[in-house]
């Protein structure tokens, strides 16, 4: 056995918090928009109004239920709704818009959680590819494509194919959101992981600490991102052997998921089994 570690991949909203991340699908703004906007938005001319109705209607309603789903971590459950939610969104929008690649991007998420890691692959790939040639080179999302698809890598063992994608991410995300914004703590822990996987304990201590550092700044003390920060930098330091340095850490983590996310999360579990772990060293 070995400690558990987190990565967060996604530009993730804070509601969900996986083991390797994933943020709520957004509602899409089905309700807002006009059927007139539908048909103009639509590459179908044989879509009647009646069909975009239905079909807006359809598309709200699979939106609320993916988010329920999502918050249960029902992955498997949400996986053919968000599937049928892309379809609508390829139907009305056509191809070549932003909140399909928006669907691809979340969905090859799913199926990476799900380890269906072939057909995530092609999907992040899409999204990122489309992102690039509907935002430009320079978007916050083509960023977040670059960080999952980067995950997809980092969690097949693809290190060498993950680690310039996640430089890219922080670099873009530095560039275009500041030194000072979530997104970019998140891709610091996420580069900073990869470090750790490979033994280069050196570089990724540094980015561990100014993610924590980051986090606690910008969002507080009491937030599960800030344990899952504590969580990482207390499992580096005991891939090192440093035990008496990682001990208050996992502790630190474990109180704060029992305070945050109650004592039956997932993450208890994993910190729970990183402390027996340390003890048993």
């Amino acid at each position: 056995m070995k400690p558990k570690i987190l990565i967060n991949p996604g530009l993730m909203a804070a509601t969900i918090v996986g083991v390797i991340g994933i943020r709520a699908v957004p509602v899409p703004p089905w309700g807002q928009m006009s059927i007139a906007q539908a048909q103009e938005s639509s590459p179908s001319t044989e879509l009647t109004e009646s069909v975009i109705k239905r079909k807006l209607a359809e598309a709200s309603r699979l939106a609320q239920q993916l988010l329920e789903l999502l918050q249960q971590r029902k992955y498997s459950e949400a996986i053919p709704l968000l599937e049928r939610v892309l379809e609508i969104e390829q139907q009305l929008l056509g191809e070549e818009h932003p909140d399909v690649a928006e669907s691809l991007d979340n969905l090859g998420l799913l199926y990476s959680i799900q380890g269906r890691y072939q057909e995530a692959e092609p999907l992040l790939q899409q999204a990122l590819d489309l992102r690039k040639r509907l935002l430009g080179e320079e978007h916050p999302d083509v960023a977040a494509s670059l960080n999952n698809l980067a995950g997809l890598y980092y969690r097949q063992g693809r290190y060498q194919e993950a680690e310039p994608l996640f430089q890219q991410a922080l670099d873009l995300r530095k560039r275009l959101l500041g030194e000072e914004h979530p997104d970019v703590a998140t891709s610091l822990n996420n580069l900073a992981q990869l470090y750790s996987s490979q033994g280069r304990y050196q570089e990724a201590e540094p980015l561990l600490q100014q993610a924590l550092d980051l986090r606690k700044r910008l969002l507080g003390e009491q937030h599960p991102h800030v344990a899952t920060s504590l969580n990482n930098l207390g499992g580096l330091y005991e891939k090192q052997g440093r035990y008496q340095e990682a001990e208050p850490l996992y502790r630190q983590a474990l109180d704060l998921w029992k305070r945050l996310l109650g004592e039956e999360h997932p993450h208890v579990a994993s910190s729970l089994h990183n402390l027996a772990f340390l003890y048993s060293s």
